[in-house]
């Protein structure tokens, strides 16, 4: 899961160098924080949330062991 998300934010943004995702677990959450350098932002994000949206239905639609819940957070 992190591996996609950062192949796919590397590939939007002008400084591949400044990304970087975390994974933290909340109980049946994955939690999954995504960091671009400040001028990626909307890069990132889209229009109106295009982006980040269609990133997280990418992590819907992967399967988990556990039917874990994964939550993108864009920081």
């Amino acid at each position: 899961m992190e591996e996609l998300i950062e192949y796919i934010a590397k590939s939007l943004v002008d400084d591949p160098s400044q990304v970087k995702v975390s994974r933290r677990v909340s109980g049946s959450t994955i939690i999954l924080e995504l960091r671009v350098a400040p001028e990626d932002t909307g890069r990132i994000i889209g229009k109106r949330g295009a982006v980040a949206n269609a990133m997280r239905t990418l992590l819907r639609t992967m399967p988990t062991r556990r039917r874990e819940r994964v939550v993108l957070k864009i920081l």
